[in-house]
C-alpha cells in the first residue's frame, strides 16, 4: 500500500466559498478519491489561511475580532465542502497552536542551519492587500495589481526580516532540470522557468505594524517585535500538518494542488524555504487553471460572482462536481454558464448514466425477478476493460476530463448495446439464453461504472451501488471494476437518479 498525502492551498478567511474554491476542491478531492480505490493510504487536508492585514480588515468592518471572524468563516467553508462531499481527512488553520508552533521551528530550524539566510532591511514598495504581496512593475497594470485590479496599492515602507531567496537561484534551476515532472501541467513549469531566468529577489519574511498574525520568533535589531510574513506563515501548512495531534499526514506531501496564480509562492519560495530548512520538497505540485463565469473571471471586487449554494442547488453536489471536470477540465482554464450545466446534466446524468442504469435494472425486474442471470463475455465486456484501462491512464496523469471521458464513453456503448441487442425483442421472441446473456452484461457495465464514476459523483455512485445489491457500508473497490461479478444479485430499479428538471411555466 503506497503512502499518498494530497493538500490544496488553504483558503483566504475573508469571505464565503465560491466557485473558484470548490473548483480546487472537488478536483484534489476526485484525485484522492481515485487513490482510495487504488489502495493507497491517502491523507488529504485542506484548511483555512487565517492571518494578514485583509482578515484584520474584514473583522473591523464587521465590528468582530479578527479571531470570531476566523471561527465563522472557516465553520461556513466546512459545511461547504460536505455539501459537496469533499473527502478531507485533516481541515488545518494557522490560527491553531500547532501550526503556531510549526511556524516557528521551521524558522528557527533555518537560523541554526543557514544563519545568514535571514537578515534585515528596509524596504519600500507597492504592496497589495488583495495578495498579502509586495508587487513589481511586471506585476502592475495601470497602477493597480494585476489580479485585483479594483484595489489600490499601498505604498509600503519598512525595516524587516528578509530571507536570502536569491541563494537558492542554482537549487531550484538544478531542481526542474533533475525533476522536470515537480510542477505540471508542462505550461506552468515553462512559466516558472522563465521567471527564474529573471533572476530571484529576496523576499520580506517578517512585517512591521500588522498585529493579526505569527510572531515572528526573533525581534530585529531595534528590539521591534514583528508579525511572521505569508510565506513563512500559510505555506508551511502542508508540513506544520503532520505535527498535529492525530494526523496522519506524513512528510513530504506526494502532491500539492493549487490554482496557476500561486505557482511562484509553492514552487520556487516554498522549496528554497524547506531547503534551507533541511527538509524534504514535496514530490510533486499540479498547478489548475483560473474558472471563469461567461468568460469573466469570478471577483467580488469587479462584481462577477456567482452564488455556490444555488450552484449546489440547482441539481445537486455531484452534479456541480461533474460539471466542473467533465467540462472545465483540471488543467487549463475554463468557463461555467448556467445553459452548460443544464445541457450537461440533461445528456450525461439524467438521459445517460440514468437512463442507463434505470432501462437495465427495470428489465432485470421485469424478465427476471431482479436476478441478475448469469451470462458469458460479451463485446460489452471487452469495450469496459478498454476504458477501465483508459481511465486508469488518464487518471494517473492527472488528467481528470480524460477520465470522465473515458466512464462516459462506456455510458454510451452500453446505452448503444441495448438498442442493438434489444433485450425486450428478445424476451418476446422466447431467446432465454441470449437475454440472460445481454442483462449480466449489462449489469457488469453498471457495476463497472458505479466504481469509475465515484470519484467525480461519490453520492450518486453509492446510490447506484446499493440498487445494484452491494452492501452500502462496504466502499468500492478497483477489483470490482476489473472483474465486476454480477451473477445472483438482487437488483431494483433506480427511481430519480438523476431526475430532470421541470420545465418552466409558460
Amino acid at each position: 500500500m503506497a503512502r499518498f498525502f494530497i493538500t490544496t492551498a488553504i483558503d483566504y478567511a475573508n469571505g464565503d466559498p465560491h466557485l473558484g474554491h470548490a473548483f480546487e476542491k472537488v478536483g484534489a478531492d476526485c484525485i484522492a478519491r481515485y487513490r482510495r480505490l487504488r489502495g493507497d493510504e491517502v491523507w488529504f487536508l485542506i484548511g483555512m489561511d487565517e492571518h494578514g492585514q485583509k482578515v484584520a480588515q474584514t473583522a473591523a468592518d464587521r465590528g468582530v475580532s479578527p479571531q470570531a471572524l476566523t471561527d465563522e468563516v472557516a465553520a461556513t467553508f466546512q459545511r461547504t465542502w460536505a455539501q459537496l462531499d469533499i473527502s478531507n481527512d485533516q481541515f488545518i488553520r494557522t490560527t491553531a497552536a500547532p501550526h503556531k508552533a510549526g511556524v516557528a521551528d521551521l524558522i528557527e530550524r533555518i537560523f541554526a542551519r543557514n544563519p545568514d539566510d535571514f537578515y534585515e532591511k528596509a524596504y519600500t514598495g507597492q504592496y497589495c492587500v488583495g495578495c498579502e504581496a509586495f508587487k513589481n512593475e511586471a506585476e502592475i497594470v495601470d497602477g493597480h495589481c494585476a489580479l485585483h485590479p479594483t484595489r489600490t496599492l499601498q505604498w509600503v515602507e519598512e525595516r524587516n526580516w528578509f530571507f536570502r531567496l536569491s541563494r537558492y537561484q542554482k537549487f531550484l534551476e538544478q531542481l526542474f532540470t533533475q525533476r522536470p515532472d515537480f510542477l505540471q501541467p508542462d505550461i506552468r513549469r515553462n512559466e516558472i522557468l522563465g521567471l527564474l531566468r529573471q533572476g530571484l529577489d529576496d523576499v520580506s519574511a517578517s512585517r512591521s505594524r500588522v498585529t493579526w498574525g505569527i510572531p515572528f520568533p526573533r525581534p530585529i535589531s531595534s528590539g521591534e517585535a514583528q508579525t511572521t510574513y505569508v510565506w513563512f506563515d500559510a505555506l508551511p501548512n502542508y508540513w506544520t500538518a503532520t505535527l498535529c495531534p492525530d494526523s496522519r499526514a506524513a512528510w513530504p506531501a506526494q502532491l500539492h494542488v493549487i490554482g496557476k496564480d500561486i505557482t511562484r509562492f509553492h514552487c520556487v519560495i516554498w522549496p528554497a524555504m524547506l531547503e534551507a530548512a533541511g527538509l524534504p520538497l514535496p514530490e510533486r505540485v499540479w498547478a489548475h487553471g483560473f474558472i471563469y463565469y461567461g468568460g469573466d473571471r469570478f471577483s467580488k471586487s469587479a462584481g462577477v460572482q456567482l452564488d455556490l449554494q444555488e450552484a449546489i442547488a440547482r441539481h445537486g453536489g455531484d452534479a456541480l462536481r461533474y460539471f466542473l471536470l467533465r467540462e472545465v477540465g483540471f488543467a487549463n482554464d475554463g468557463n461555467f454558464t448556467w445553459e452548460r450545466f443544464d445541457e450537461r446534466y440533461t445528456s450525461d446524468l439524467a438521459d445517460g448514466l440514468g437512463n442507463l442504469a434505470s432501462r437495465t435494472l427495470a428489465m432485470v425486474e421485469k424478465y427476471r425477478g431482479g436476478t441478475v442471470p448469469a451470462g458469458p463475455d460479451t463485446p460489452l465486456d471487452n469495450t469496459g476493460r478498454g476504458s477501465l484501462r483508459d481511465y486508469a491512464a488518464a487518471m494517473d496523469h492527472l488528467d481528470l476530463r480524460g477520465g470522465a471521458d473515458a466512464t462516459w464513453a462506456l455510458v454510451t456503448a452500453a446505452n448503444q448495446y441495448i438498442v442493438q441487442v434489444a433485450p425486450w425483442a428478445l424476451a418476446k421472441q422466447g431467446h432465454d439464453e441470449a437475454l440472460d446473456a445481454a442483462l449480466a452484461a449489462l449489469t457488469r457495465c453498471l457495476l463497472r461504472l458505479s466504481v469509475l464514476s465515484g470519484p467525480f459523483l461519490p453520492r450518486k455512485s453509492a446510490e447506484l451501488r446499493q440498487h445494484l445489491g452491494q452492501d452500502a457500508l462496504v466502499p468500492a473497490s478497483w477489483a470490482s471494476a476489473e472483474t465486476p461479478e454480477a451473477s445472483g444479485l438482487q437488483v431494483r430499479k433506480p427511481v430519480g437518479l438523476f431526475p430532470k428538471p421541470e420545465p418552466p411555466n409558460p
